[in-house]
């Protein structure tokens, strides 16, 4: 676990009728970022299959490791979510479980993103699915400025909901910038999760200026940078296109 510490100084004013003060307000807050490579566990491995070139030639093994990374991701985040004690009725007698209590939402981006979402769906199976289309499209011809488009949009009511963004690539943080605005016109959450396979010190930093606060952002690995096309290194590449083939 890191924490993605920020300090804001305010100065304030105090006027008395003998003197001016100043008070100073020092207001610490922090995203939390959760770094799955920083511990041992089966993602790792699902890591080094996707990274590898040689098994990229497989999309359907790609696909699928991007769902796992999914579902083991999900399990880790669902210990966060408000729980209440329930009676359940058996054969033989009652039985008191903890049940989460969370409006859950799922929200992804096109195209990448559906394996990864299927991965949450299987264990959030009860969620709310909303779906945005960002995708990034270069505005120079050197490949090196890149702008974002949202063109379609369909989610439930967010109000109150625990939101989480799931995304396999948070590289520059553009498209995950556009897909929350966009489904912000459908509600306020009242918690969000950023949730991706591989994040770049720019993408977070990209987050961490534009969503709220108690924002957490959870990960498989945070890679070095970007390179000049914005894409993350070493990474594994174009997670769409490794998923479903090229594009024209």
């Amino acid at each position: 676990m890191q924490k993605f510490w920020h300090i804001d100084v305010l100065c304030v004013n105090l006027h008395n009728l003998k003197q001016n003060t100043y008070q100073i307000n020092l207001l610490f807050y922090y995203m939390e970022i959760i770094d799955f490579s920083k511990r041992n566990s089966i993602i790792n491995k699902y890591m080094a299959e996707m990274r590898d070139k040689n098994y990229q030639n497989n999309r359907l093994l790609f696909r699928n490791n991007i769902m796992r990374v999914g579902e083991l991701i999900a399990y880790e985040l669902s210990k966060t979510l408000d729980y209440e004690e329930r009676d359940v009725q058996t054969p033989l007698g009652t039985a008191k479980v903890n049940v989460p209590t969370d409006k859950v939402v799922l929200g992804t981006i096109f195209r990448a993103g559906l394996p990864f979402h299927q991965g949450f769906l299987n264990i959030f199976d009860h969620a709310g699915n909303a779906f945005v289309s960002a995708y990034r499209e270069y505005e120079d011809a050197a490949h090196t400025k890149v702008g974002i488009h949202v063109e379609y949009l369909a989610t439930p009511d967010l109000d109150n909901a625990t939101l989480l963004i799931v995304d396999p690539m948070l590289a520059t943080g553009g498209s995950m910038e556009m897909g929350y605005k966009a489904l912000l016109t459908k509600g306020t959450p009242k918690r969000v999760h950023v949730v991706c396979v591989i994040a770049s010190p720019e993408g977070i930093e990209h987050v961490r200026r534009t969503f709220p606060e108690d924002t957490t952002i959870w990960c498989a690995a945070v890679d070095p940078g970007l390179n000049e096309h914005k894409y993350i290194v070493p990474g594994f590449g174009d997670a769409g296109d490794l998923c479903y083939g090229g594009k024209i």
